[in-house]
C-alpha cells in the first residue's frame, strides 16, 4: 500500500496539467492574427533567376522586411527601434541586405534569405548631418566596399565583414553635403554640398584609401534652396533660395560651373515658387509649381528645355538601367477612376516602353511613391513591374495592366478603436439597411451551380470557398446570441477608416475620409479620436449606427477642428464639417436625444465648450442637465490640474446658441522644481459594475467601493526622473501618486514612492486603480494597487434599516458630500516593462477581473486581480484562504499558460482594447501595433455556458441509461413488493 499510493498521487497531479493548457487544435478557432509592414518609403528588388523573387522595402516604422512578389506575402521581417529610422538601404553581393540607420550612426548587414543579421558597424562623426549610403563598385583587398556620409564623416566600410577600412572628416560647420557620387568606372567619390547657403563645395576623394584629391567651391550671391537633382555623374540641378531660378552646376575634372536660368524663362505664366522633385534620372529632371510637373531636359553646356508639362496629379518612379547607358523611369498620373503607368526612357521623352491603364479603388486615394523594377520576357523584351504607395499607405504590385496583389499596410498605424453591433437577423433577413448587389448575388449563384456539375475553375473553386466562409457561423454578416459577432471600427494615420469583423478579421469595408485629406482649406489634417456617435437600440432596429471621427487641420491644439459622420454598416460619409473653432479635447456625454445620438462636448483651445449635435432637443437636454456637466484639463508641461463648469453663452461676435463658456471652478499647481506630470487615467464611461459593497469574510464586514466617474489618476516624478530609466540616482528621483476628484479638486489620496521613476502605465476600475513603474533601488519594476472605499456609508449594515427605508444605498451621491474615504495599498515586484495595459470588461461586471499586460516581448499576458489584492499577507487565515486570498509574495507571477497571444507577437504593441460579450464569463480583446491580433478570454472560464469539446452524445447516452435504470429499477422494485404482499 505504500508504493502504490505514491503513484496514485503521481497519476492524479499528472492529469490535473493538461487543465491549464492550451490543445493545439483550439488556437486560431477563436482568434486571428494578422502581419503589417507599415507604408513603404524605400523598395530595392532581387529578381535573380536563381532564387526567390522579392522585394525588401523599410518603411515609416522603421520596419525591414523581404516580400514575395508573387503574393505579397512577408517572407521575413524586423522592427527596429521608435529612435532607430532607416536613412538608406540596398542590396550587396546579392546576398546582404545593407541598412543605415539612428541618423548615419549603424550601419548593419542582413542575410538576403533569412533576414538573419550578419554584422552590425557603429559609425560616429565630429557632428550631425545628413546620411548618405553609396553602393560602390571597387573591390578593396577582395572586399566589395559600401560609401557612408554620416555625421560629417565620409566611412568605406566592408561589405562582407563590416570593417571600417578607412574614414576621412569633413569639419567645416556649414557644411551640407546632399550627394556622394561615383562616376562609372573610375576610382574616386564625389562630395558635392553646399556651405553658408550661398557656396557650393565639391570634395574629390580616392576611394581606395579616402585621401583628399581635391576641393572646390564656388559662390552663388542668390543662395541655394538645399534642394538637388542629379542629371548626370558630374551635374546636378538646383534651386536658388527664391525659388524662381534653376542653377545647372557642373563639376566636370573637379571644375564647376553654375549656369542660372529664370523658370519664367521656360514657363510662362510661372505659378509661383518651384520645388524638385529629387531623383538621379540622367538628363533629365523635375520641377513641381503649385499643381503643375514640369519636365525638364539638361542640354549640353547646361541649356535647359522643357520636355513636359502635367497639370493632373503625376508621381515619378526611381530611375532604372535596363542596358548599359539606357535608363527609364516611370510615371503615374491620375485619369478619373483610373490610374496610368507609363515607362520612358530618359534620353528620348517621346518613346513610351509601356503605357497601362488600372483601375483603381477611389478610396486608396492618391499615388505617393513607385518603384520600377524590370524582366525580360521570353521574346527578349523588357516587361516591367511596379511597387506602388497609396495615400491610405496601402502596397500594391501592377504587372501587365493588372493588379498583382495588394496589402493593407495602412493597418498598422491604427489611431483609435471603437466597436460597433451587428444587425439582428429576422427570419434570414437582416434588418440593416446594406446595399444589395444584384449583379454580385447571380455571381454567387452562377459559381454554386459550377461547383455542383464540376465545371468551376480553380479560381472559381477559391472564390466558392470564400463564399463559404463568409456565410458561415463564425463570420456571419448578423449579430449571434453570445454577442461575439462584432464590427471593430479603427482610424488609421493616413485618415482612413476600416470596418474589421470580428470572426475572422476580414476587411467588412474601408473608407478615405475626404475630410481627413489634404485640402486647401485643410493642408495637413490629422486624425484624433473615433467615437460612437447613433447606436440604435431595439426600437429603431432599422436604423444603422454611425461613428463619429474627429480630427484638426495641423498639429497644433489651436488649430481648426474636422467632424466626419460615418455609417457603422456600409462606411458610407454621410456628411463632414470644417468647424470655425480648434478642438483641444472630446467628452461624451451620457445623454442621447430621441434619435439616440450621443451628445459630446467639444472642449476648444480656449476652454469654451461646444455642444454636438446642433439640434434644438440637444440644447434643450443641455438647459436640464447645465448644473450637471463638469470637465477638467490637465498641462502637462505646467503641472496644472484645473476643473470647469458651463457658465454662460459665448461672447462673440456670431451668436451660438451651441457654444458656452467656461468658469474655472478649481486649480491645482504642482510645484514644477519637484514634480512633472507623466500620466493620468481615469475610468472606462461604460463600464458595469455588479455590486458596490465587497464582503470581508474574515471578520464577516462589509466594506463599499467608492465608485465614481470624476475620479482621476494622476502621475508625477522628480523632473530630472522624466529622462531614461538609470539617468539618475535612488536618492534623486520619486513618484507621487494622486486620485483627484475632477468635480470639486479634492485631493482624496496621495502616495509617495521614493527611489522609483516612471514610464507609468496604469488602468483604473471600478474603485482600484493599478499601475507599474521602476525602482531605483530595487533594480526591478513594480506594480501596485490601491482600492478606494467609502467609510460615510459604513453604518448601512442593518437589515432593519434596509428593511424600513432608513438607508442611503439608493440614495443620490454628490461629489460635494465629504466623503469619508478609506484606501488600501500594496506593491510587488514584476519581471516585465509594460507596453500597454488593460483590464477584462464583462456586460454585467460579475466575472472576476484580469489584467491585460502588453510586455516588451510584444504579447499580451493575463494576470489575475486576486494576485494585486492589497489585503494579501503572507499567511492568510483558513478563512482568508477559502475567500479566494492568495499567500504574499515578493513578486507577481508569471505564468506561461496566462499569454492570451500564445506563442504570437503583437509586433509594435500599442494598445489593448477589451469588448465584453453578452455572454457574461468572455470578454472580446483586440490589441493592435504593427500587427492586429483578436480573441476570445474567459477570465474564470466560461462558467455560463458549454465548450466545444462538450459530448451531447454522452450526456444523450447517459440521460438514456438513467431513464432504463429507473425504469428497470421500477418494475423491479413492483415484482418484489407484490412477491412480498404473496407472503
Amino acid at each position: 500500500m505504500a508504493i502504490t499510493y505514491p503513484i496514485f498521487l503521481f497519476l492524479i497531479f499528472s492529469s490535473l496539467v493538461p487543465i491549464l493548457s492550451l490543445y493545439e487544435d483550439q488556437v486560431g478557432l477563436t482568434d486571428w492574427h494578422q502581419q503589417y509592414i507599415g507604408k513603404v518609403k524605400q523598395a530595392v528588388f532581387h529578381t535573380h533567376k536563381t532564387g526567390r523573387k522579392r522585394v525588401v522595402v523599410s518603411t515609416e516604422l522603421n520596419v525591414i522586411a523581404t516580400l514575395d512578389l508573387r503574393r505579397g506575402e512577408i517572407f521575413w521581417r524586423h522592427v527596429l527601434g521608435s529612435n532607430d529610422a532607416v536613412d538608406g538601404m540596398d542590396i550587396a553581393l546579392g546576398k546582404y541586405v545593407i541598412t543605415l540607420s539612428s541618423e548615419g550612426r549603424v550601419l548593419r548587414a542582413w542575410n538576403l534569405p533569412d533576414g538573419q543579421m550578419v554584422w552590425e558597424s557603429s559609425l560616429h562623426g565630429p557632428k550631425h548631418s545628413k546620411s548618405l549610403l553609396l553602393m560602390t563598385n571597387l573591390i578593396i583587398e577582395r572586399n566589395n566596399v559600401v560609401v557612408i556620409f554620416s555625421n560629417g564623416r565620409l566611412h568605406a566600410v566592408s561589405c562582407v565583414d563590416g570593417e571600417v577600412l578607412w574614414n576621412k572628416d569633413f569639419e567645416a560647420e556649414s557644411l551640407e553635403v546632399q550627394q556622394v557620387i561615383q562616376p562609372a568606372g573610375s576610382n574616386f567619390v564625389y562630395i558635392v554640398g553646399f556651405a553658408a547657403s550661398s557656396q557650393f563645395e565639391m570634395y574629390q576623394i580616392n576611394a581606395r584609401n579616402g585621401e583628399l584629391l581635391k576641393h572646390e567651391n564656388a559662390a552663388f550671391s542668390g543662395g541655394f534652396s538645399g534642394q538637388v537633382s542629379l542629371v548626370s555623374s558630374e551635374t546636378l540641378v538646383a534651386l536658388d533660395s527664391t525659388g524662381l531660378i534653376l542653377l545647372v552646376i557642373s563639376f566636370h575634372e573637379g571644375k564647376i560651373s553654375i549656369q542660372h536660368t529664370p523658370i519664367s524663362n521656360l514657363v510662362e505664366d510661372a505659378p509661383g515658387p518651384a520645388v524638385i522633385i529629387p531623383s538621379s534620372t540622367m538628363g533629365l529632371f523635375a520641377i513641381r509649381m503649385n499643381a503643375v510637373t514640369i519636365f525638364i531636359r539638361v542640354r549640353g553646356k547646361g541649356m535647359l528645355e522643357v520636355a513636359e508639362k502635367v497639370n493632373r496629379e503625376t508621381t515619378i518612379g526611381n530611375a532604372l538601367s535596363i542596358s548599359e547607358g539606357q535608363q527609364v523611369f516611370a510615371l503615374v498620373q491620375h485619369a478619373g477612376r483610373d490610374i496610368r503607368l507609363t515607362v520612358k526612357l530618359a534620353h528620348d521623352w517621346d518613346d513610351d516602353l509601356l503605357k497601362e491603364s488600372i483601375k483603381m479603388d477611389q478610396q486608396r486615394g492618391l499615388v505617393h511613391k513607385v518603384f520600377l523594377n524590370n524582366y525580360v520576357r521570353t521574346d527578349r523584351s523588357h516587361g516591367f513591374r511596379a511597387l506602388i504607395v497609396m495615400e491610405d499607405h496601402s502596397l500594391l504590385l501592377l504587372q501587365q495592366g493588372t493588379i498583382v496583389w495588394s496589402r493593407e499596410d495602412g493597418l498598422a498605424s491604427i489611431i483609435d478603436v471603437t466597436t460597433s453591433e451587428l444587425p439582428v437577423e429576422r427570419a434570414g433577413v437582416s434588418v440593416a439597411k446594406f446595399e444589395l448587389n444584384l449583379f454580385e448575388w447571380l455571381k454567387g449563384h452562377m459559381l454554386k451551380l459550377k461547383g455542383t456539375l464540376m465545371l468551376a475553375s480553380p479560381e472559381d473553386i477559391a472564390a466558392i470557398q470564400y463564399m463559404r466562409l463568409q456565410s458561415s457561423e463564425k463570420s456571419k454578416m448578423t449579430r449571434d446570441h453570445n454577442g461575439f459577432r462584432k464590427l471593430i471600427i479603427v482610424l488609421t494615420r493616413a485618415g482612413k477608416l476600416f470596418a474589421l469583423h470580428t470572426g475572422d478579421g476580414r476587411i467588412v469595408w474601408s473608407r478615405l475620409l475626404q475630410s481627413l485629406c489634404k485640402s486647401e482649406a485643410c493642408q495637413h489634417p490629422i486624425g484624433l479620436y473615433l467615437c460612437p456617435w447613433q447606436v440604435p437600440h431595439h426600437h429603431a432596429l432599422n436604423e444603422n449606427p454611425f461613428v463619429l471621427v474627429v480630427g484638426r487641420c495641423f498639429q497644433s491644439p489651436d488649430a481648426l477642428g474636422v467632424l466626419s459622420f460615418v455609417d457603422s454598416y456600409t462606411g458610407k460619409e454621410l456628411s463632414s464639417s470644417n468647424l470655425d473653432h480648434s478642438i483641444a479635447r472630446v467628452i461624451p456625454l451620457p445623454f442621447t436625444d430621441s434619435t439616440e445620438q450621443r451628445l459630446h462636448l467639444l472642449i476648444d483651445a480656449d476652454k469654451k465648450a461646444h455642444f454636438y449635435p446642433k439640434t434644438p432637443e440637444a440644447i434643450g437636454i443641455v438647459r436640464r442637465e447645465f448644473s450637471n456637466i463638469y470637465w477638467y484639463s490637465v498641462e502637462d508641461d505646467n503641472g496644472i490640474i484645473k476643473g470647469y463648469a458651463l457658465k454662460s453663452k459665448c461672447n462673440s461676435n456670431v451668436a451660438d446658441k451651441f457654444c458656452f463658456d467656461a468658469s474655472e471652478l478649481w486649480s491645482i499647481v504642482l510645484p514644477s522644481e519637484s514634480e512633472k506630470i507623466i500620466a493620468t487615467v481615469t475610468r472606462k464611461l461604460n463600464e458595469a459594475v455588479h455590486t458596490q459593497a465587497k464582503l470581508i469574510a474574515a471578520d464577516q464586514d462589509v466594506m463599499y467601493k467608492y465608485i465614481s466617474r470624476n475620479l482621476l489618476f494622476v502621475a508625477t516624478v522628480a523632473p530630472k526622473a522624466s529622462c531614461e530609466i538609470g539617468s539618475i540616482t535612488p536618492e534623486e528621483s520619486w513618484l507621487v501618486i494622486y486620485l483627484i476628484d475632477t468635480v470639486t479638486g479634492r485631493v482624496l489620496h496621495r502616495m509617495t514612492h521614493h527611489g522609483s521613476q516612471g514610464p507609468v502605465e496604469a488602468v483604473f476600475s471600478e474603485n482600484w486603480v493599478v499601475y507599474h513603474y521602476f525602482n531605483l533601488r530595487a533594480h526591478r519594476y513594480e506594480m501596485s494597487v490601491i482600492e478606494i472605499y467609502d467609510q460615510s456609508r459604513a453604518d448601512n449594515k442593518d437589515v432593519w434599516k434596509l428593511v424600513v427605508g432608513k438607508h442611503n444605498l439608493t440614495s443620490p451621491i454628490s461629489s460635494y458630500s465629504r466623503s469619508e474615504v478609506v484606501t488600501k495599498s500594496q506593491s510587488y515586484f514584476f519581471t516585465h516593462s509594460l507596453k500597454a495595459i488593460d483590464v477584462t470588461s464583462t456586460a454585467k461586471g460579475i466575472t472576476s477581473k484580469q489584467l491585460l499586460i502588453g510586455t516588451i516581448g510584444d504579447q499580451v499576458l493575463a494576470l489575475d486581480k486576486r494576485f494585486l489584492d492589497p489585503r494579501r499577507s503572507a499567511n492568510p487565515t483558513q478563512v482568508e484562504r477559502e475567500e479566494g486570498i492568495i499567500p504574499l509574495t515578493d513578486s507577481l507571477p508569471i505564468i506561461p499558460q496566462s499569454y492570451i497571444t500564445h506563442n504570437l507577437r503583437v509586433e509594435g504593441l500599442q494598445g489593448i482594447i477589451t469588448v465584453p460579450a453578452k455572454l457574461e464569463s468572455t470578454t472580446l480583446v483586440f490589441a493592435y501595433g504593427l500587427d492586429l491580433f483578436f480573441t476570445h478570454f474567459a477570465p474564470t472560464r466560461t462558467y455560463d455556458s458549454l465548450t466545444e469539446e462538450f459530448s451531447y452524445a454522452l450526456l444523450l447516452i447517459t440521460i438514456v441509461a438513467l431513464v432504463a435504470a429507473i425504469f428497470v429499477t421500477w418494475v423491479l422494485s413492483r415484482r418484489k413488493e407484490l412477491q412480498d404482499r404473496w407472503r
